[in-house]
């Protein structure tokens, strides 16, 4: 019988997502041990008899268990991803992505770069950069940095360059998104 005491949730994206996690963690009888975004580390393994109740309950509540390797690894790109580009306060200045994602999983980068690839149907970057034009709408929409602020606060080298890639990707320019109030994506639904 396999067991688990590491567990990778796809859909966990905010601190919310780890509360209601470990919230349904505890409701099953799985005392955490580590919660970060993607991953849980439990006191306990969970028996397979249990697993797939525990994933009926996490899906009723809009995460997933991930299994097969690939997909593990695919959503702990994600969560690094995530984590530092919505929950890091630009304290630690810019940093090289492939770098970030070697440190973070402990695999070389063009593995990871070419498995996100094949599975996702976009790249790493691709999906870095949607993930950054998300975090701009949200201070956006904050309404409490200038347009420059954000330029440097989400890694754009200007506020030239932050219109620029706004608009590929929005059709719009940061200035007219915060004029019409535009919308957000969660951010389990972006890429």
């Amino acid at each position: 019988m396999a067991t688990s005491h590491h567990l990778t949730i796809r859909n966990m994206v905010c601190d919310r997502c780890r509360t209601a996690v470990a919230r349904v963690l505890g409701a099953q009888g799985l005392p955490v041990q580590r919660i970060e975004l993607g991953e849980v580390e439990l006191q306990r393994a969970v028996p397979d008899s249990e697993r797939e109740a525990l994933r009926v309950v996490l899906q009723k509540e809009g995460f997933d268990l991930v299994d097969n390797r690939e997909a593990v690894t695919i959503a702990r790109i994600k969560a690094a991803i995530v984590k530092l580009v919505h929950h890091s306060d630009g304290s630690e200045g810019r940093v090289k992505l492939a770098d970030h994602l070697s440190d973070a999983l402990h695999k070389e980068y063009s593995g990871l770069s070419t498995l996100f690839t094949q599975v996702e149907g976009i790249t790493i970057e691709q999906f870095f950069l949607l993930q950054r034009m998300e975090r701009v709408k949200e201070l956006i929409k904050y309404d409490e940095l200038t347009i420059s602020e954000i330029a440097d606060r989400t890694g754009f080298s200007s506020v030239a360059h932050l219109s620029t890639q706004f608009k590929k990707f929005t059709g719009m320019t940061p200035t007219a998104f915060k004029a019409i109030g535009g919308a957000r994506l969660p951010l389990d639904h972006v890429g």
